[in-house]
């Protein structure tokens, strides 16, 4: 993806790191601040990422594909964080949940984008938060930025199957969390009609 080159090229890639910077910057905020829930934080992590791929030009090194370099270098720097908080690394939550991911070798992108039609988009994002992190990339990689499971494994490095069966079970969760919310608003609104068919019979 990128390999050293002369410092003749170096303006030529300088106006290639702008481009990116205007192309891609909205996008890599709005994914940082999905994966971390805090704005600030966030502006902090999109700034940091473009200062090392900055530094990293100016060292003379040519990116030869600006969109998942930068990604990779904010996931690494999101997963960083993380683990500054003492969260749960990314194997250990798999451990946890207790299934081999390599195991699952019959999914493909087209049973994904089937699942993920079944879903309702605005509960999605307002749900996505519950889920475990190991869950919540993929799904915003996937749903939100537009990557597909070929170029999620290069950044994340993870075999393309793994990526896969966690989409799949993030999406899963995901329509299991917005059926039970489903379920449990309408026992809400049965409750509300009962009492107000009650408070009408006390008149």
């Amino acid at each position: 993806m990128a390999g050293e080159q002369s410092t003749e090229n170096l303006g030529g890639h300088e106006q290639r790191f702008l481009d990116a910077y205007a192309e891609y910057n909205d996008a890599l905020f709005r994914h940082a601040c999905m994966r971390i829930s805090d704005r600030e934080k966030a502006i902090d992590l999109v700034h940091d990422t473009y200062t090392k791929v900055w530094s990293y030009v100016r060292k003379g090194y040519e990116i030869e594909q600006f969109r998942p370099f930068l990604y990779k270098v904010l996931n690494n720097l999101i997963i960083d964080t993380y683990r500054k908080k003492k969260e749960a690394s990314l194997d250990a939550l798999l451990e946890i949940d207790g299934v081999d991911e390599g195991s699952f070798d019959e999914l493909s992108e087209s049973s994904a984008e089937a699942l993920a039609a079944t879903i309702d988009g605005r509960k999605a994002f307002a749900l996505i938060e519950e889920l475990p992190d190991v869950y919540k990339e993929v799904l915003i990689l996937r749903f939100v930025d537009g990557l597909g499971p070929k170029e999620m494994a290069a950044l994340t490095e993870e075999k393309e199957n793994v990526i896969s069966v966690r989409i799949h079970r993030g999406l899963k969760l995901l329509r299991q969390k917005i059926e039970a919310q489903d379920e449990f608003a309408d026992e809400k609104r049965k409750a509300a009609a009962r009492k107000k068919l009650a408070d009408q019979k006390n008149l």
